[in-house]
């Protein structure tokens, strides 16, 4: 019987390049960091302001740094005690603070400096995934498994467009970080298995400790790290538990540090929309979904999570109620997301034995996805791309093992190339999508104008719209362009108000349209019924007696409605009393009325509130004029030319 031909050993014979490891992580390189170039650009986008630009330690520099290193993360920004709580747990993410403090203080305000670093150490994170894998699957029988496979995983990785929150938004530095902690306690921890050297456990530490310092969920690397070890080398369980021993020292000390700055108690959740996805309103106030409703929703969203690390589109950075709706197990795609999760956790489980690569892979994405899951605790949102940077390398290792698994089924000789051709296809596909959706980050604007397309119902998102279509009109000459603007952005803010009806900041900016529009008393509602929602709101306070006061020149100077005027300034000057512009507009409207008497009151209170505005007094002597009031006129008038020769020019 002729002896059989080993077509593994002879297919991978003739297909050595991808050996070449110099030439792969060069090349990875420069592909990381060519897909993100077109973000060097751009400029500080949505959450950059909480950790940079409107962050008071991030914007003192070296100074900030113990400010940071002693309080929750979004004090700096909210610069109240409380208020940076407003998510249950707290923030306690010092390192990349102090990146960018330290890039304030040696930059100043440059966005090109933070978008570089992320470009940079997202290229560089690329090139570690590829060492790690080769380590890891060093064991592997064959050249195709032990080379080839931990390319197409880092290629796939690399171009994922699910990674682009973290990337091309500064803030999503602390993802980055997270992950490079991980990976980097990971390899440092394999060097120090292959080589006995203390040095490489020391910066194993080191690294672990980086990574739990940028963001917590580096601490599922306390379950990734021995299994690593227990699947891919001789090591047992007992010995990969010594590993997990060292990384336990830089986690008690994060913990120590966690809960010395912040409330260890996490309360209750908030009954608050845009902090809790999980309450719906019933009547006038907000109450918990039902346990049923609850799971449900977080099950779809898993399952979403599935479908966008396979085909990343549409993508969006707001996935706030309700873009995620209220979901029941009567709804199809939380009974298909609940059976993908289910076999997922049979090939976690039963790959046990075997130390096989999808149930390593199936360990690996549930340990990382728990703990941003809503199932651990809650986060304060539904779900977000940028929670899939560190599972995502679950996910790219676990596709390119089944593309080649594929690949050795349809073609038996020379699989690796049908292999690789699917995977640069993919890659193709992800980089494009990724390069293309970099641009929807260059500014807030075109984030949010975009993505609302996507987020329709999400409330978070259509009240920001409104907000930028109304600041959008106010550069704007008056004509149809900027109607046509305002009209836009009060449809986002009625979506946005049909969603959370007790949003406060939704009505301010409804009513700042409406005023635009010289929609007054449409804009006066919406400014009280946020201020019924919140008493000491001062904005909408502020804008509302401002309203009255635009509404009352409109209807007199314009419209030659002096009773209308009236009733609006009156409502305006009972509101602030001590209002120059409303008492001048006042007097001006019953002077114009005949009552001349009431206007010398509204004068004089308008030049008591001014003594040194000529206008106010030449208002006043004027109407002493009409009285008949000779001293008063003269002396008033006397005021006004002291303070001004051509006070009665006009």
């Amino acid at each position: 019987m002729p002896k059989k031909t080993n077509t593994r050993v002879s297919s991978t014979k003739k297909s050595s390049w991808f050996r070449e490891i110099g030439k792969v992580k060069l090349g990875l390189f420069i592909l990381g960091f060519l897909l993100y170039a077109n973000t060097l650009t751009h400029d500080y986008v949505m959450d950059d302001a909480i950790v940079i630009t409107d962050n008071m330690y991030t914007q003192e520099g070296f100074s900030g740094i113990p400010g940071i290193l002693t309080k929750d993360t979004f004090f700096g920004f909210f610069k109240e005690e409380g208020k940076a709580n407003l998510v249950q747990g707290g923030r306690y993410r010092p390192f990349t603070l102090i990146m960018f403090a330290l890039e304030q203080a040696i930059f100043g305000d440059t966005p090109f400096i933070g978008h570089l670093i992320n470009v940079l150490l997202y290229a560089f994170t690329g090139v570690l995934l590829y060492i790690i894998l080769l380590r890891l699957m060093a064991s592997q029988k064959t050249q195709v498994m032990k080379y080839l496979l931990p390319l197409l995983a880092s290629l796939l990785f690399v171009t994922h467009p699910m990674h682009t929150e973290a990337v091309a938004n500064i803030k999503g530095r602390d993802e980055i970080m997270a992950l490079l902690g991980g990976l980097g306690a990971l390899y440092y921890l394999l060097r120090a298995h292959d080589t006995k050297a203390l040095k490489y456990t020391v910066m194993a530490v080191v690294a672990f400790f980086i990574g739990l310092m940028s963001k917590e969920n580096t601490i599922t690397f306390l379950a990734i790290i021995p299994l690593s070890f227990v699947y891919f080398t001789k090591s047992d369980l007992t010995k990969g538990m010594k590993y997990l021993g060292w990384l336990l020292i830089p986690t008690i000390v994060f913990l120590i540090l966690r809960f010395s700055v912040l409330d260890v108690n996490f309360g209750a959740e908030p009954m608050e929309l845009m902090n809790n996805p999980f309450v719906k309103i019933n009547g006038n106030i907000y109450v918990p979904f039902s346990g049923g409703e609850k799971l449900a929703t977080i099950i779809y969203t898993l399952g979403l999570y599935i479908k966008l690390l396979i085909f990343p589109h549409p993508l969006t950075h707001d996935y706030y109620p309700r873009h995620i709706d209220i979901m029941s197990f009567g709804d199809w795609q939380v009974i298909l997301s609940a059976v993908v999760y289910i076999a997922i956790a049979f090939f976690a489980i039963t790959g046990i034995k075997k130390k096989s690569i999808w149930s390593f892979t199936a360990i690996y994405f549930i340990a990382t996805l728990s703990i941003v899951s809503n199932i651990v605790f809650p986060i304060g949102t539904n779900m977000s791309e940028r929670f899939m940077y560190m599972p995502s390398v679950g996910f790219c290792l676990a596709l390119a093992y089944a593309i080649l698994l594929i690949s050795q089924k349809i073609r038996n000789n020379n699989y690796d190339k049908l292999a690789l051709i699917s995977v640069v296809v993919i890659a193709l596909g992800y980089g494009t999508k990724t390069f293309v959706r970099n641009f929807d980050w260059k500014t807030n604007d075109t984030l949010f104008l975009t993505d609302a397309e996507v987020s329709v119902n999400s409330a978070k998102l259509q009240n920001a719209v409104g907000g930028t279509l109304i600041a959008q009109a106010s550069q704007l000459a008056e004509g149809s362009e900027k109607e046509a603007k305002l009209n836009k952005a009060v449809a986002s803010l009625d979506r946005a108000l049909a969603v959370h009806p007790n949003y406060k900041n939704a009505y301010l900016l409804r009513g700042n349209a409406h005023n635009n529009l010289k929609n007054f008393d449409i804009a006066i509602l919406d400014y009280n019924q946020a201020l019924r929602l919140d008493p000491d709101y001062q904005e909408a306070m502020n804008n509302l007696i401002i309203t009255y006061k635009q509404a009352g020149r409109h209807f007199g100077e314009t419209l030659g409605d002096i009773n209308k005027a009236k009733q609006y300034l009156m409502q305006a000057v009972n509101l602030a009393p001590n209002d120059y512009e409303t008492n001048r507009l006042l007097g001006v409207t019953y002077g114009v009325e005949g009552n001349h008497s009431l206007a010398i009151q509204y004068f004089r209170k308008a030049s008591e509130l001014q003594p040194n505005n000529a206008q106010a007094w030449a208002n006043l002597s004027k109407a002493y004029f009409y009285v008949g009031d000779t001293q008063n006129q003269n002396e008033t008038r006397s005021k006004a030319l002291a303070l001004d020769p051509n006070a009665f020019d006009n």
